[in-house]
């Protein structure tokens, strides 16, 4: 009944050491730019993207006997981010030039240069593409709609309410009714 492991197993990235940093700044980097780019304003979207890959990682780990998930996790967001952006130009430590998609590849075969098994990153792999496919894909098929739907209670807890177009403020909370400073409200209001 150790149910804290579901989580602490993304957290660790092996003994600190080349790899150890190199995940730190990749699960840095491309978690940032996914929550600033494509789900900027869509914050509940983001984490339900964390909780779906998380569900289907633990699920595939445990048919594969795979009880340390963060690089795994990593690769997933590399994926993600490197499928909605196509077109950007890729170089690695200054000796291979490629486009964005084939960055979790070349990823993989650095992990595999620097001795690491590559079922971890073949599982971030398919996760990503999974949930790429069922969020980017699917929907914009003939006959295909979405699939991933984010929880109310997700949206709730996360993202900020929209404005209601329909509300009318009473007359004292109007913008235009409100003193601007407080010389103002004296010349207006002498006493």
């Amino acid at each position: 009944f150790q149910i804290w492991r579901l989580i602490t197993n993304f957290l660790f990235f092996g003994p600190l050491g080349f790899s150890f940093f190199f995940n730190m700044i990749f699960l840095y980097r491309y978690c940032r730019m996914l929550e600033e780019g494509s789900f900027r304003g869509r914050t509940a979207d983001f984490v339900f993207m964390f909780l779906f890959g998380g569900f289907l990682m633990t699920l595939f780990g445990l048919f594969a006997s795979l009880f340390f998930l963060g690089q795994a996790f990593t690769i997933m967001l590399v994926y993600v981010w490197s499928r909605r952006n196509p077109y950007i130009r890729m170089n690695f430590f200054g000796l291979l030039n490629f486009q964005a998609p084939f960055l979790p590849w070349v990823l993989m075969g650095f992990s595999l240069l620097l001795g690491n098994s590559i079922i971890i990153d073949l599982l971030g792999i398919a996760v990503g593409h999974i949930y790429y496919f069922l969020e980017d894909v699917f929907p914009n098929q003939p006959g295909g709609k979405k699939l991933l739907l984010t929880p109310g209670f997700l949206k709730m807890v996360f993202d900020t309410p929209e404005e209601d177009p329909n509300y009318n403020p009473l007359p004292e909370d109007r913008p235009e009714n409100q003193p601007r400073d407080q010389d103002q409200n004296q010349q207006e209001h002498p006493q």
